[in-house]
């Protein structure tokens, strides 16, 4: 992750952290015998006061699977006793950010990873296994094939992206258990103008789930601030779910990952909502336009590698 100032057209400077990886303090350490070319480096996220700023804000953005991402670098904030004032999200980004504002701090990382590993469809339990299979068939190729003819591609990356795709075909056939569930009957033998007909999953699952692990309550009594982002079907506008403006429910939530045709929009009083990431898949600009304007320090995980 990057430093980078970032200033509003007014007011302090709020400065994001962007990347795929956390900043970590390191400390070098000598052996005693005082040979530097043994000297460690030793990296860890304990120990350190809260930085300097009014507002620590975690702003979490869409990408499906990706978003597991977000529970272990939340996980390493927690760890270095930084706990976000607020926290926005969009998308994955948008349950993530329910999982944490909706828990005590003791127990945001129990919950992400009881969600996580709960929706995880249990032939991808045994991913690590699958692939050291492979390996092993491939080394094993390797040592009857001379190696100058390509097969050296199916030891370590090949494999295990093998193990991805196949755990990928078989969530997409059957859904991920507490998430989603393939639509039954399919969409096109549905009622037209339903919202059955508009999705080829039903999330119904996933409203239980927020209900099982979040505390709704917790979130609208606002000892943290929340916002998640969604569109309005009817006008295309893009609108925020925030507990200063809003009475939060699972609905928001699951309106901000409405992502069609995948899952079917969801109604929130008398209007239709779908994936915020339709628009705009960070809620950075939520941040840095929201009133009062503070000195804030920003956290923004992004899940898509930038051009090379």
């Amino acid at each position: 992750m990057t430093a980078q100032p970032i200033k509003p057209p007014s007011g302090p400077v709020l400065r994001a952290y962007e990347g795929n990886t956390l900043p970590v303090m390191s400390t070098a350490r000598t052996s005693e015998d005082g040979d530097a070319h043994r000297q460690s480096l030793r990296k860890t996220h304990k120990g350190h006061a809260r930085p300097p700023f009014e507002c620590i804000a975690l702003l979490l953005q869409g990408g499906g699977a990706l978003g597991a991402y977000q529970a272990g670098v939340y996980g390493a904030l927690a760890e270095a006793g930084i706990h976000p004032d607020w926290v926005a999200g969009i998308s994955i980004g948008a349950i993530n950010s329910a999982l944490i504002a909706g828990n005590p701090p003791e127990a945001r990382v129990d919950r992400l990873r009881q969600f996580w590993e709960g929706v995880t469809d249990p032939p991808t339990a045994h991913a690590e296994t699958l692939a050291r299979a492979w390996e092993q068939i491939a080394a094993s190729a390797l040592a009857i094939w001379p190696s100058n003819i390509g097969l050296g591609a199916a030891h370590g990356e090949l494999g295990r992206g093998l193990v991805n795709q196949m755990s990928a075909g078989l969530a997409l056939l059957r859904g991920a258990p507490g998430f989603f569930a393939p639509r039954l009957p399919m969409p096109w033998l549905q009622p037209a103008g339903t919202l059955e007909a508009t999705s080829y999953y039903d999330s119904a699952q996933l409203k239980a789930t927020l209900e099982r692990l979040v505390d709704f309550d917790r979130i609208n009594a606002g000892p943290m601030r929340f916002s998640v982002g969604a569109v309005n079907v009817g006008t295309g506008n893009f609108v925020y779910f925030d507990n200063t403006t809003h009475t939060i429910g699972p609905e928001h939530v699951m309106a901000s990952g409405a992502l069609p045709p995948g899952f079917p929009a969801v109604e929130i009083e008398g209007e239709h909502y779908w994936d915020g990431g339709l628009v705009s898949n960070t809620p950075l600009q939520w941040v840095l336009e929201s009133e009062p304007r503070q000195d804030t320090l920003a956290f923004q995980v992004d899940l898509w590698s930038g051009p090379r």
